[in-house]
């Protein structure tokens, strides 16, 4: 009788344990989703100096300058000599423009540019290439160099800098982009430097 009665038992017992064994399981799986999953809507986080994906930008035109170039909207606007620079935060674009009979060089720029780059505050070497951009062929220079003071805290950081010399009938145009050290501002920089257009 206690053999018919164990029987009789045995396959609801089963049944129940393997229900809450999937349950279990089932709970288990959509916890580890909802820890694991990122939202969509969340706030899009910025490590200092990366310059936000929805960054507008507009275009800027020297007075009596041949070109025009787009800058990031809403950063500040400052003169400095004969070049204007935009800056927000940790990041720059430096515009200037100058007469020059020739078209830059890598050689050229090796031999006249970057020895005055060496003094600059904690300057390490990168490299002097060619590039092709919207305007055409340019000179890129990339080092890396100590930022100007911080205005309260007197501090510097590293700054990546790239230097860009473009040319066309005797006016050179040089944009200097510059941002804290590891930000990742490459589409942002290859917005500005590829929308340099030559107006006349």
């Amino acid at each position: 009788m206690t053999e018919m009665v164990s029987a009789r038992f045995a396959a609801p017992l089963v049944t129940l344990v393997t229900v809450a064994l999937l349950a279990g399981c089932g709970q288990s799986a959509t916890h580890r989703t909802g820890t694991s999953a990122p939202d969509p809507n969340a706030p899009e986080v910025n490590a200092p100096g990366d310059i936000p994906d929805n960054q507008v930008f507009v275009p800027f035109s020297p007075a009596e300058d041949r070109f025009t170039v787009k800058v990031p909207e809403g950063w500040a606007r400052a003169t400095d000599g004969a070049a204007t620079v935009f800056t927000d935060k940790f990041n720059s674009v430096r515009v200037e423009s100058l007469r020059r009979t020739q078209a830059p060089t890598v050689r050229t720029a090796t031999a006249e540019e970057l020895p005055p780059l060496t003094s600059l505050p904690d300057y390490k070497p990168g490299s002097v290439d060619s590039v092709r951009r919207g305007a055409g062929e340019a000179v890129l220079i990339t080092y890396e160099a100590a930022s100007a003071p911080d205005s309260v805290t007197g501090k510097t950081i590293t700054d990546s800098v790239e230097r860009y010399e473009f040319w066309h009938d005797g006016l050179e145009v040089i944009l200097t982009l510059s941002g804290p050290k590891g930000a990742d501002n490459v589409d942002p920089w290859r917005t500005v430097t590829d929308s340099l257009r030559w107006t006349r």
